[in-house]
């Protein structure tokens, strides 16, 4: 099975009495959800209901919560957690050598019995992934992993979005367990809650694929209108955030969809439970 080591991440650790209460009550995720054993999709939002943070979040103890986030926006997580922290007795630390491996693929597991890799729950049960933190004999097929993530529809910051300009429904964190609909508020629960009550989600990750896709920030067009932007790409297959209703508009009609001057095909990830379109035009842009 493959295995890669993923350089530019971060491990913050946040645990005591009221670590798990602390979370729970300005995280995305519901926490009482979480299984030992997983990790699972999380972030932290703007009071607007836009990503700030985003992060895998898994259980290291009884009162001690691993977050695992990009390198480099590690430092800038731990201030805003610290400014929600007021008198919760908790512990937030950084974790000074991140070590995160992967592997997926193998719906065995990734290594048998060794409980130390835990199962990365965005991914569908029919393309199942594992990630670990402990394993230190990796090898380094890095361009393959990101492959099989883009090719199975999970976005991440930095590659495919700007943080704080897109909201949990825009990256499939409703579709990928990461927000908890029956938990009580968190920060931006309220505008999340409104779009998916309203079904007012427009924007959405779908999968792009062509035989020579441009770079990623390319346009993405159809009749002449813009549909939204291409994220990262690999193998002649990409993701990008995607205005539902113009591309239902463009597939209804026979349009051509293009990215840049190259055209594509444009698909809903298999395990996703939308459909075009999302919403009525002119509500939650």
């Amino acid at each position: 099975m493959p295995i890669a080591r993923l350089e530019g991440r971060a491990l913050i650790t946040v645990s005591g009495p009221d670590a798990e209460h602390f979370l729970q009550n300005i995280v995305t995720a519901d926490l009482d959800a979480l299984k030992r054993g997983e990790a699972k999709p999380s972030a932290l939002l703007t009071p607007q209901g836009k990503i700030l943070f985003d992060f895998l979040v898994s259980r290291t103890g009884a009162d001690a919560f691993r977050l695992d986030c990009r390198a480099d926006i590690a430092d800038d997580f731990m201030r805003r957690l610290s400014l929600y922290r007021l008198r919760a007795k908790i512990a937030i630390s950084k974790q000074e050598e991140s070590l995160v491996a992967v592997s997926w693929g193998a719906e065995s597991g990734a290594s048998g019995n060794d409980s130390s890799w835990l199962s990365d729950s965005r991914f569908p049960k029919t393309a199942p992934a594992w990630r670990s933190y402990e394993a230190r004999s990796v090898s380094s097929d890095v361009a393959s992993w990101h492959a099989f993530r883009i090719a199975t529809g999970i976005a991440e910051s930095g590659t495919d979005y700007v943080l704080g300009d897109a909201f949990p429904h825009d990256v499939l964190l409703d579709q990928s367990g990461g927000v908890g609909f029956r938990k009580g508020c968190y920060v931006g629960q309220e505008v999340v809650s409104r779009m998916q009550h309203r079904g007012t989600a427009r924007r959405r990750v779908l999968i792009v694929s062509g035989d020579a896709l441009p770079p990623s920030g390319t346009e993405i067009t159809a009749n002449g209108k813009a549909l939204g932007t291409l994220g990262s790409t690999a193998a002649g297959k990409g993701l990008a955030i995607l205005r539902t209703d113009r591309v239902k508009d463009a597939l209804d009609g026979g349009a051509t969809i293009l990215a840049g001057d190259a055209p594509i095909g444009v698909a809903i990830p298999g395990w996703a439970s939308f459909t075009f379109p999302q919403s009525a035009p002119g509500e939650d842009a």
